[in-house]
């Protein structure tokens, strides 16, 4: 007689076999089989009334320099090739010189004037959108624990990112599509560990995508379509399954990570269908494609699915600007900036348009930034990494916009006024989409764990 563990392993036929059994349940076909009592996706109520229902991070891995793009310096021309003493002390990764202006203008834009660099025409057409928080500031200036300092709320790879404890705190709105997905063109440094969920239960891990335009919607998955069985054969299949199941919860009771694993099949099966049609982007209008200019730039592309993925009910997108590090501007930095931001100007833009068009942007939280900014100091023709102090921007969702919240020193090294750390960023994140930061805790290995460790604070000036 097989035990209950080796018939699983026998009857291997796929993801679908499993997943058809929520869908059965769902319908009232397995009525009699006792459901978990609490199951990983189950629908969870917010701590308080949300602003936001969605997040969308556009994440600029690498690092851009806020002095080119917007924290203008006018100080830096005066003092160029200059090391002031106020910042004389201010050590980053590596040796970098004098002072260096950046050749860039910063007009004014929209109502309330905000400037913003001319590399980005199109962001710009946004600014009364836009809270442009430019007292930003990490723990060190190196780029994998500012990786997942901005991912995770430490520095290192061991806790939960913050789209897993979003998932945690309030489950997915769609049971057909995983909660938090990661779209990038390559992987970024630390791959996987950026989005991972770590000691909160599997379910709840960012589910990535590495895609390249031309991409096929049906196979953008791997392995999730089922052929190999008929509905009636995983029916009959999974009415076994479904009863030891059962039977294992009578005896030994519910364990998370089966029901993780289980929850996990499920939305698999349901995904044959909803899937493919999520990336279809031909079903959008040629109108649409050609606002975001997604035909050879994979990062417009993966802007227009995000717009999909949260229209459907995702909860968390991250979408990486390329792979490894293209913001990483040690050397030309004026020139790389001047291709980066024109690559990623007009599909933000129309992001933002896209979202607002469609009555989603009020709902829907953007975040512009990378994991730290670049030295207002030379590092020969480009500029160091640096973590005293950068931007990120945020629109929607709650956000107050045309404002520039925070300031750095008079030459955009260090964060100075209403200074603002990850851990800040990260509450903020969390109170716009109704949880309460220090609330939100999972247990593990003897003590609570939560996002924002043992700090942070919700950022109440830029909530409209």
């Amino acid at each position: 007689m097989y035990s209950r563990r080796e018939m699983l392993a026998q009857v291997g036929t796929g993801l679908g076999v499993v997943g058809l059994a929520g869908l059965m349940s769902d319908q009232g076909l397995l009525a009699s089989e006792p459901a978990p009592s609490a199951p990983p996706l189950a629908p969870r109520a917010p701590h308080f009334a949300p602003r936001a229902k969605r997040i969308i991070h556009l994440y600029m891995n690498g690092g851009p320099s806020q002095v080119d793009t917007f924290d203008p310096k006018p100080a830096l021309a005066t003092y160029q090739g200059q090391r002031p003493a106020s910042i004389a002390n201010l050590r980053t990764e590596n040796n970098t010189a004098g002072l260096r202006p950046s050749p860039f203008r910063f007009p004014r834009r929209g109502r309330s004037g905000l400037p913003i660099s001319e590399l980005f025409t199109e962001v710009g057409r946004h600014a009364d959108d836009l809270c442009v928080i430019n007292s930003m500031h990490t723990n060190i200036p190196n780029h994998e624990p500012s990786m997942f300092m901005m991912n995770t709320g430490h520095v290192q790879a061991l806790r939960p990112s913050y789209g897993s404890w979003l998932l945690y705190g309030l489950s997915p709105e769609n049971q057909n599509l995983p909660g938090f997905v990661v779209l990038s063109a390559g992987l970024p440094v630390n791959g996987a560990a950026n989005w991972s969920n770590r000691f909160l239960p599997g379910i709840y891990q960012g589910c990535h995508l590495n895609l390249a335009t031309n991409f096929n919607p049906r196979s953008v998955i791997p392995n999730l379509q089922n052929a190999r069985l008929s509905a009636d054969s995983q029916r009959r299949q999974l009415d076994v399954l479904q009863r030891m199941n059962a039977l294992h919860v009578e005896n030994h009771g519910h364990e998370a990570g089966l029901d993780a694993r289980i929850a996990s099949f499920e939305m698999a099966f349901r995904m044959q269908t909803a899937a493919p049609e999520a990336f279809d982007l031909t079903s959008e209008p040629a109108s649409i494609r050609a606002m975001y200019g997604i035909e050879n730039n994979s990062f417009a592309m993966n802007c227009l699915l995000a717009r999909r993925l949260v229209e459907r009910g995702v909860r968390v997108v991250q979408v990486y600007y390329g792979g490894f590090q293209p913001w990483d501007t040690h050397s030309d930095n004026d020139s790389q900036h001047r291709t980066l931001c024109r690559n990623v100007d007009r599909p933000a833009a129309a992001l933002l348009q896209d979202l607002k068009q469609r009555g989603l942007l009020d709902d829907t939280l953007v975040i512009w930034g990378g994991e730290f900014g670049r030295t207002p100091a030379a590092q020969g023709t480009g500029r160091d990494h640096n973590h005293w102090g950068f931007s990120v921007w945020l629109a929607g969702g709650g956000i107050k916009g045309g404002i520039a919240h925070g300031s750095t020193d008079a030459f955009g090294f260090r964060a100075e006024e209403k200074r603002v750390h990850p851990h800040d960023l990260h509450a903020t994140m969390l109170h716009l989409m109704g949880i309460d930061h220090e609330r939100l805790t999972y247990r593990y290995s003897g003590r609570d764990h939560r996002l924002t460790d043992v700090s942070g604070t919700v950022i109440q000036e830029i909530l409209a």
